[in-house]
């Protein structure tokens, strides 16, 4: 049971860091390789922009479980907390449908790439792979959109839920930022005197 509620908190953040490191350890070998030695190796680009193109798929979810996606927030700015829960539900089970459409469809072309057979020039890998990329990362954020709206619906229901983790409060975030420069701006003043 701790396995899970440890991967539900964080398998994002450990896929993320995995294929980074991925990226940087190819792409600083192939620097070495062109720059020093004289000869690059011809799969590594190839495999950092596979490790790239997961990393934008897995992002995805992160940026759902964090609640940190741009969005316009104009109309936030109206209503109090249950009328900014309501606009994020409506927001959540829109992206939630269109999500749903990717799985499905991009489920559907990955089944197709690889019952073709198609595999990567370099490496020599099923292109499935590459495409598996688009239906798992949007799974992820399916998973993501359903605890947040769970999340939101018990909040409208009155049960305890941290009111953080249902209403982005991007005002909060702004004059959090200002006064941050602010600060500094206070700071570098005083000390150029």
């Amino acid at each position: 049971m701790q396995i899970i509620k440890w991967l539900n908190e964080h398998i994002e953040e450990c896929l993320l860091v995995i294929l980074t490191s991925i990226m940087v350890i190819i792409t600083a070998l192939q620097i070495f390789m062109r720059f020093v030695l004289g000869s690059s190796l011809e799969w590594s680009e190839e495999l950092a922009r596979y490790c790239f193109i997961w990393m934008i798929y897995i992002g995805i979810s992160y940026g759902v479980k964090k609640q940190r996606h741009i969005k316009v927030d104009v109309l936030m700015l109206l209503f109090k907390d249950k009328g900014k829960v309501i606009l994020n539900m409506i927001a959540n089970v829109i992206f939630l449908a269109f999500a749903i459409f990717i799985v499905i469809y991009g489920t559907n072309i990955a089944v197709q790439i690889f019952g073709w057979g198609q595999t990567s020039p370099g490496l020599g890998l099923p292109m499935a792979f590459v495409y598996f990329a688009t239906p798992a990362g949007m799974s992820l954020t399916v998973i993501r959109l359903i605890q947040q709206l769970v999340k939101q619906w018990k909040f409208l229901q009155g049960s305890y839920v941290d009111k953080d983790e249902v209403i982005e409060d991007r005002e909060t975030d702004l004059y959090g930022a200002q006064d941050n420069l602010n600060d500094r701006k206070i700071s570098a003043n005083e000390g150029g005197r």
